[in-house]
């Protein structure tokens, strides 16, 4: 087993664990995925029997958690270190956007590419493109994943809703044609392409809330596109292309030390998975995206097998933010729920600052070196570049990257305390801590936002008033308890304020 004292003395050394066969590291990120989704998290109504297998082989997490309960946040802060509510402009990115990360701080990618990885970006980006004028999606679509530390990538923009509709390799929009440039608009109509608010007849999926504007492959997007035809991707075989390029990437980089961001589609709207899904769980388009994402877990997994590559390869998955059932299209996932609990115990969902927004499934497996079982410990994603950092005795700039923690003996399982204090955004803020002896606490500052989403039908969990939970007894956080104990909650607005006001070393 690898322990605090080996990595110590190595990091120490300069010399990073494994300086002759350094170990791989695949990231497997999913969209929206719930923390009661996989059936070894409890999930009955629906099985995932190749991530089943990841999770025998390693260590699953009971209290791991994204930093936001929404996309573009999580992924910052899983990318830079950095709790994205301390910069501006880090909410949830249109398709156009720019670069929110400055090229030239340390981030994640980073650190593996300084310790001579190979690093490469597979599936969703939502973190922008392009400088201060935003993308060129005709020419150089620069700066991007490759300004940040990736040495490849083969990506989507921002999100399968959202236009434009085209994937993008390294810096250019594949399949483009330089006769039909694309352009991209998200405050206005352009071009003459039909939309969902006036064109329903032409939608093979219907809106239930917004996604009505320009119309791609018979679904509603968010914002207008025109131009790029050729170029357009395919919702059907979205999984089949990103998970080829994962394999393939892995495959030309099996003699070399390498770190995958595989950033999946699923199971985010619009949920219209391959055919040899349809139907398949039982449970609607939700649930037949579940399967589908199960499926290209497997085919990494596989992949590693095939290649020999399994015992010298770190396999994690996660979540960026918790789940949500209508989050736009008509697709029945309500309907077809049938009984299955996408948040399994806890309360709320993606959008939302209770526990569902946040925590999120989290497996690692590292055959001879992680500890197999499951771990109470609690793990926020932000600390993940520290992490890693420390394992392949890198340094990084502790002023780009404030809060992230070494919390390397947590993720590898010999240390069962982890982060003492785990902090939430979504719009508000919350903190969960948890003291040695001591039940584990959540406290959520006051907010006047809305306290429900008719669209989406989730608690939001806003309050004018504190709120105090006990997470041991409570894991559903059924009862606010901060009238029974002002001293805790005063301590715990105190620790909240300071973080936030923490200023970088």
């Amino acid at each position: 087993m690898i322990n605090k004292l080996l990595i110590i003395s190595l990091f120490l050394s300069g010399v990073g664990v494994f300086a002759q066969q350094r170990p791989n590291v695949v990231l497997i990120y999913a969209d929206d995925l719930g923390y009661g989704d996989l059936s070894c998290y409890g999930a009955t109504k629906v099985k995932t029997p190749n991530i089943d297998r990841l999770a025998s082989q390693g260590l699953r997490f009971k209290n791991a958690y994204a930093t936001a309960a929404t996309c573009t946040p999580s992924r910052y802060s899983l990318m830079t270190g950095e709790y994205a509510w301390r910069q501006k402009g880090t909410g949830i990115a249109p398709g156009n956007a720019s670069l929110i990360i400055k090229p030239g701080r340390s981030t994640l990618p980073g650190v593996f590419k300084s310790a001579g990885y190979q690093t490469g970006a597979v599936g969703k980006w939502h973190l922008g493109l392009g400088g201060p004028e935003g993308p060129n999606w005709n020419g150089e679509v620069k700066p991007g994943p490759l300004e940040l530390g990736f040495t490849n990538s083969y990506i989507m923009a921002a999100t399968g809703d959202r236009v434009p509709c085209v994937y993008v390799e390294n810096h250019r929009v594949v399949n483009l044609d330089p006769k039909d440039p694309i352009q991209v608009d998200y405050k206005q109509k352009i071009g003459d392409w039909p939309t969902g608010s006036e064109n329903p007849e032409k939608l093979k999926m219907k809106h239930s809330h917004g996604h009505d504007m320009t119309i791609v492959n018979g679904v509603g997007r968010i914002g207008w596109m025109t131009g790029g035809k050729a170029a357009l991707w395919k919702d059907e075989d979205m999984a089949d292309v990103f998970t080829s390029q994962a394999v393939k990437f892995i495959e030309a980089n099996q003699k070399k030390p390498f770190f995958l961001f595989f950033a999946t589609h699923d199971v985010h709207v619009p949920r219209v998975p391959h055919p040899r899904f349809v139907g398949k769980s039982g449970l609607g388009a939700r649930g037949d995206a579940l399967l589908e994402f199960d499926w290209e877990v497997g085919e990494v997994l596989k992949t590693l097998d095939r290649l020999g590559l399994a015992n010298n390869t770190i396999v994690m998955l996660s979540s960026d933010n918790g789940p949500v059932v209508d989050d736009g299209y008509q697709d029945q996932a309500v309907e077809k729920l049938g009984g299955h609990k996408p948040a399994g115990p806890l309360r709320g969902g993606k959008y939302s600052a209770f526990e569902a927004g946040t925590r999120v499934p989290l497996l690692i497996r590292w055959p001879g070196q992680v500890k197999v079982g499951v771990s109470e410990a609690p793990i926020s994603q932000v600390d993940f570049l520290a992490d890693f950092a420390t394992l392949l005795g890198q340094t990084f700039n502790q002023a780009d990257s404030p809060d992230s923690e070494n919390q390397l003996n947590a993720l590898l399982g010999h240390d069962p305390t982890g982060r003492s204090v785990i902090v939430e955004h979504a719009g508000t803020l919350s903190i969960v801590q948890k003291k040695p002896g001591e039940a584990r606490w959540k406290y959520i500052e006051p907010s006047n936002g809305e306290s429900y989403s008719k669209n989406t039908n989730t608690e939001l969990g806003n309050n004018p008033k504190p709120q105090l939970y006990n997470l041991t007894d409570d894991i559903g956080e059924k009862k606010n308890v901060a009238d029974l104990h002002p001293d805790r909650v005063q301590q715990m607005k105190q620790q909240l304020d300071k973080i936030r006001n923490k200023k970088a070393q």
